[in-house]
């Protein structure tokens, strides 16, 4: 999708201000009446060059013991040398690709469980779009934080994959 140069800049603004693409996404549908998925936010962001900024992390400055964990890759850049995944912390997404997908349209799939127990077999089709073929609890709908880290955890593994 085109979009005006008024709303290219206001996409820029966004992003300079810090918003996510979740929040890009619906800013575009509420003030310009465009609706696009996720994954085509992700890619209009790509496409302008614009860097998203990862939220400040909360810190607890009176225990100076704890170690500030490492930062996820962002996109584009290499895994760890190892390909390791930095270990899961309780009540954390999960994320397995399977090694075969023998879903007819889809290029990858693999299950999921999110941080309060709910389980999914997820697909990425032929366009790139993910998407939930079976979801433990009907109805579901994950946290925006789970959704973000699902996406992170599901670029990571397809990166490793050469996809």
């Amino acid at each position: 999708m085109i979009l005006t140069p008024e709303q290219t800049a206001a996409v820029s603004t966004w992003v300079a201000a810090g918003d996510n693409l979740s929040t890009i996404q619906k800013k575009l549908r509420d003030q310009f009446e465009v609706a696009m998925t996720y994954m085509d936010v992700r890619f209009l962001v790509d496409d302008l060059n614009l860097q998203l900024k990862d939220p400040p992390k909360k810190v607890d400055a009176s225990d100076v013991s704890k170690a500030q964990p490492a930062a996820p890759a962002a996109a584009g850049e290499a895994l760890p040398a190892d390909g390791e995944l930095p270990p899961a912390g309780p009540g954390s997404v999960s994320l397995n690709v399977d090694n075969v997908t023998l879903i007819p349209g889809a290029i990858a799939s693999g299950e999921v469980t999110f941080s309060d127990g709910v389980t999914g077999k997820w697909v990425i089709d032929n366009q790139g779009r993910p998407g939930f073929t079976k979801i433990s609890q009907p109805g579901y709908r994950p946290t925006p934080e789970d959704g973000q880290e699902f996406m992170r955890l599901l670029e990571i593994e397809l990166q490793k994959k050469g996809l």
